[in-house]
């Protein structure tokens, strides 16, 4: 058998760059202004997401706290396993695991308003010192999940930011719990185009 070496037809050529391309436009691109500290939402696509979007009536059923910088972003957040063998808690996962199709439907970034670069290093080093704690979340008050974690990281690093509680009375889930809306809601933030 003889193998006979072609040159590349353009249109394959086209192909593959055209593939290429829309690979690098299925990254998830964060608006330019994003800075570790900043809260990415999410609109997730799992049962649990569909049960907090219920609650809430909000946009999104997730939140996490942007870590690093553009380019190599990943994700600080408390969660039930997305992972075999992960244990439900707080995680740090890349910004792409993060909003991967098959766990996120939409999302957007959020930005405190008016924060020292100390208070963003803070509230960063808070939560990510929180990694390995579990995640908690029928104990109302006492555990810490997605909103929490992130609305303490901000609260320790002395932004001033009262929230709104939502009273649940599920036969499994009862207390006041801090959900997506009333942080993405709040006059502390701005959302980033």
């Amino acid at each position: 058998m003889k193998w006979r070496i072609r040159r590349p037809d353009s249109r394959f050529t086209g192909v593959l760059c055209l593939l290429t391309v829309s690979g690098v436009l299925a990254q998830p691109v964060l608006p330019l202004s994003a800075q570790a500290g900043d809260l990415i939402f999410r609109r997730g696509t799992e049962t649990v997401s569909h049960m907090v979007l219920g609650m809430d009536g909000g946009l999104y059923s997730h939140v996490g706290m942007l870590v690093g910088q553009s380019g190599n972003w990943q994700v600080v957040h408390a969660t039930p396993s997305e992972k075999a063998g992960q244990a439900d808690g707080v995680v740090l996962d890349s910004l792409e695991f993060f909003l991967a199709p098959r766990r996120s439907q939409a999302f957007a970034v959020y930005s405190p308003k008016n924060v020292s670069s100390n208070q963003r290093r803070s509230a960063v080093q808070w939560a990510l010192a929180q990694q390995g704690r579990g995640f908690e979340i029928v104990a109302a008050g006492k555990g810490i999940y997605c909103t929490t974690l992130v609305w303490q990281a901000w609260k320790q690093a002395g932004l001033d930011w009262p929230v709104n509680t939502t009273e649940v009375t599920l036969p499994v889930l009862k207390g006041h719990y801090l959900l997506p809306s009333a942080l993405q809601t709040s006059a502390q933030m701005q959302r980033l185009n």
